[in-house]
């Protein structure tokens, strides 16, 4: 998760009918984007920052909350604290704690389960004995999904540190008109010109940003999702689907690992979310197949997709073998080629003795 600095005003947290506490908060937030430009508006009272760039410039995480302590105490009381993810890093401004690299769960466990904000949940996970979130962690997460469902299954993650956010909407209407009122004007003592060295990004950026925050804020956290490119060998094993925030750039897992069988670049265009049956046949009509040896039985010549009339290949390259699992009895063998027909390259993917078409390059 990502490490994030959390700036916590107490006495601004309730609105008022005079607007003073939300023009304060605003200060606030000018004060601290006069160090750091990437301030989130977590909800009215609370901002979060990332942690990572500003402490490298400033010489390390301790001095960066001093100067954004010092920036901020003269408008109001304030609170700061740094952690992994924005749940741990509020609890953490709370105490004015830095919660060490790696030591949120650690830093989470002892604190009892009503923190979660969930007053029922917190009551019947008392009743059966359970009283604090490192309790709460251990459960195993299939048990907390039959017991207390999806919403129950974000605060285990949550308690677990191994969660940003709860999923639910803190941020409030009041919320969105502190983030409309400070992005509305000039952004006071935001650096140009230097994104990557803050550790940001670029104003396009920033802008889709609170974009994709808006519609988490009018569907919930868990309804935006980023594709992310990890190891594999097909298209479809090679990205996965996450819950977006606006921290998070896709780091990528596995790439660098030796993957027998991966087809080589360029990416198709389509990654069919139900392979497609296909056939695919020699100049004589007889079907064509991989051998135990990784070779094709025959030359392939013609291609017929989901019972279509059938299609001339005119070139082929592969195929790719793979082996997964071959230690366990859930071995799975199976190969790629690629085949061009026309104007259209498919990737077909042959596994005991039949053909699918796996993806489409245009």
């Amino acid at each position: 998760m990502n490490r994030l600095l959390v700036v916590r005003c107490p006495d601004l947290l309730d609105e008022d009918e005079s607007g003073a506490s939300l023009r304060a908060f605003v200060t606030v937030i000018e004060a601290v984007e006069a160090h750091c430009p990437w301030v989130t508006v977590v909800r009215p009272g609370v901002c979060s920052l990332p942690a990572r760039g500003p402490a490298r410039y400033f010489g390390g995480e301790g001095p960066l909350v001093r100067l954004v302590a010092e920036a901020t105490s003269d408008i109001t009381t304030v609170e700061v604290g740094v952690a992994d993810g924005l749940f741990a890093a509020e609890l953490a401004a709370r105490s004015g704690t830095i919660v060490p690299a790696g030591g949120t769960p650690r830093f989470l466990a002892p604190m009892r389960v009503d923190i979660l904000g969930r007053p029922e949940l917190a009551e019947l996970l008392d009743r059966l004995g359970i009283r604090t979130l490192g309790d709460f962690a251990a459960l195993p997460e299939s048990h907390v999904l039959g017991r207390f469902g999806a919403d129950g299954v974000l605060c285990h993650r949550a308690a677990g540190g191994r969660s940003d956010q709860l999923g639910d909407d803190r941020r409030g209407a009041a919320g969105r008109q502190v983030e409309a009122r400070r992005t509305g004007g000039r952004r006071s003592g935001a650096p140009t010109g230097e994104p990557e060295f803050w550790g940001g990004v670029s104003d396009t950026d920033a802008r889709a940003i609170r974009a994709l925050t808006a519609v988490q804020d009018l569907i919930g956290v868990d309804g935006v999702v980023a594709a992310h490119l990890q190891g594999g060998r097909g298209p479809a094993q090679r990205a996965r689907l996450v819950t977006w925030n606006d921290g998070d750039h896709g780091e990528e897992r596995g790439l660098g690992a030796p993957w027998p069988g991966q087809i080589p670049p360029p990416a198709p265009a389509v990654v069919h979310p139900r392979p497609l049956g296909a056939e695919l046949v020699d100049d004589g009509g007889q079907p064509v197949s991989v051998s135990g040896r990784g070779l094709l039985t025959a030359v392939p010549c013609r291609l017929s997709v989901e019972q279509s009339p059938w299609s001339t290949v005119h070139a082929w390259a592969g195929p790719w073998p793979s082996d997964e699992r071959w230690w366990s009895r859930s071995r799975r063998r199976s190969a790629r080629m690629q085949v061009v027909t026309g104007t259209v390259a498919h990737l077909l993917l042959v596994e005991r003795g039949r053909w699918w078409v796996e993806a489409t390059y245009r």
